[in-house]
């Protein structure tokens, strides 16, 4: 296992760690990924695989042109990212979104880091700060309780905390498709099993408002004590959105454009929208639809919508805490925590969002980790790409004081010179940044030549 000093330690074997693992590895680093699934389980979690995806199976858009997450896709694969690759080959139809198959995908992941001679793998819980050696800390949104006060301690600051909710996942052949239709919103993708990734159940006005009734009236999950429901935003739970206003959903997830009913010539009101959730085609996600309502609660209000009246429910939504850390405040530019310098953080933790952007800083931060070790210093990361732009604002680009959980984004990003603001211009402007991104990636990937 060589010496500690010459070991690279990661606690977490979500996407961060995994992804952290195979890049310190890849370098010629000998590495130790900590994983406590499954001797100690989590909420969320169902297996004791690596990568195992807990919210849906999406890694969202998969267009490095004109999105900001489809260029992150494009830049973790040129630095031969083994989250972003394993997703393209367990690749399932969904549009213009890069949707996987979810056990598959963890079992993959799996089978690599265990199969990669600089990788060993301990299944055990780390409640402390390690106060030698060179670590990561990758543990995600489910940290433990141990391990969160350690955290706590260290940086003289309360761990922050949201929460984050679960969709629901529904067994196709429960589903009545006399009502629903299968149809991506605007006949999005180039293929017929591409354009039917995507089930839709309609909704007249009177049934629309049933279902707000019934959802806003439903026994929802409390919260302990001293825990407050800071939700982010991309990540509502259906009944919050709906006490935000009765239309809320209408102009969310339940939004009726891009799709033609052909069971009706009657426009529906109201459309609640399910993604393919694995290759077979037998499960479905409601899109959108996190939720903190109980489980008998779940059942009840989501059968009144039309097509789901006998559906049969392979996995109840659900809710859990996501702690993240203060990185503006507490981080360097190399993601070290500067109280504490040998520890790294990566992930969902650092306050980002998403299953690509923890991966994409689980990659930085082996990149980072194995490079210290080798003696070999990278240079910085460049601030117009996708990852610059990431790190960046989690390092400093944000404010301290109203630091939340952030998705990538063309906002995180740079104006590019002569190029004007506004929505006329979007197209021309989204393109120069990921042209430019996509240079200055490749640059900064050829002055690297890891070994290996």
């Amino acid at each position: 296992m060589g010496r500690m000093t010459q070991t690279l330690h990661i606690i977490g074997g979500g996407m961060a760690g995994s992804e952290a693992a195979w890049q310190a590895a890849n370098m010629g680093v000998q590495v130790i990924l900590h994983e406590m699934r499954p001797k100690v389980e989590t909420f969320a979690h169902r297996t004791g695989h690596l990568g195992e995806m807990v919210c849906s199976n999406s890694f969202r858009s998969d267009d490095h042109e004109q999105n900001a997450v489809g260029l992150l896709h494009w830049e973790m694969k040129q630095a031969e990212g083994l989250i972003i690759n394993t997703a393209y080959k367990r690749r399932l139809p969904a549009g213009g979104a890069l949707a996987v198959d979810r056990d598959p995908f963890a079992e993959d992941v799996t089978a690599a880091l265990m199969a990669h001679e600089n990788i060993s793998v301990s299944y055990e819980e780390i409640t402390s700060l390690p106060t030698e050696g060179h670590w990561i800390i990758a543990t995600g949104p489910l940290t433990s309780d141990a391990l969160g006060a350690a955290i706590a301690q260290a940086t003289g600051a309360d761990a922050l905390a949201f929460f984050d909710a679960i969709a629901p996942i529904i067994y196709f052949d429960s589903i009545d498709m006399s009502k629903a239709w299968m149809q991506s919103r605007y006949d999005k993708g180039d293929t017929e099993e591409e354009r039917t990734a995507y089930l839709n159940c309609p909704m007249t006005k009177e049934q629309y408002e049933d279902f707000i009734d019934a959802l806003l009236s439903a026994e929802k999950t409390e919260f302990h004590e001293g825990e407050t429901a800071g939700y982010f935003d991309g990540c509502l739970p259906i009944e919050v959105m709906a006490e935000r206003g009765r239309e809320t959903l209408r102009f969310g997830p339940m939004k009726p454009v891009g799709l033609t009913n052909p069971h009706s010539d009657e426009k529906p009101y109201a459309v609640v929208q399910l993604r393919r959730d694995n290759a077979l085609g037998t499960l479905y996600n409601i899109v959108g639809f996190q939720t903190k309502m109980k489980y008998g609660a779940q059942k009840d209000v989501l059968r009144r919508i039309p097509g789901l009246e006998n559906a049969e429910f392979a996995r109840l939504g659900g809710i859990h805490r996501n702690t993240f850390i203060n990185s503006p405040t507490l981080l360097d530019s190399e993601m070290r925590l500067k109280s504490h310098p040998n520890i790294r953080f990566a992930g969902q933790i650092t306050g980002v969002e998403g299953y690509v952007e923890s991966a994409a800083m689980g990659l930085l931060a082996g990149r980072f980790a194995a490079a210290e070790l080798l003696g070999q210093p990278l240079p910085d990361v460049p601030q117009d790409t996708a990852m610059g732009a990431l790190i960046h604002h989690i390092t400093g680009g944000a404010e301290a004081k109203t630091f939340q959980p952030m998705n990538v984004n063309f906002g995180l990003f740079r104006p590019v010179d002569g190029l004007k603001g506004g929505r006329r211009g979007r197209k021309d402007r989204y393109k120069a940044y990921t042209d430019r991104a996509k240079s200055e990636w490749m640059d900064w990937l050829a002055a690297q030549n890891p070994a290996g």
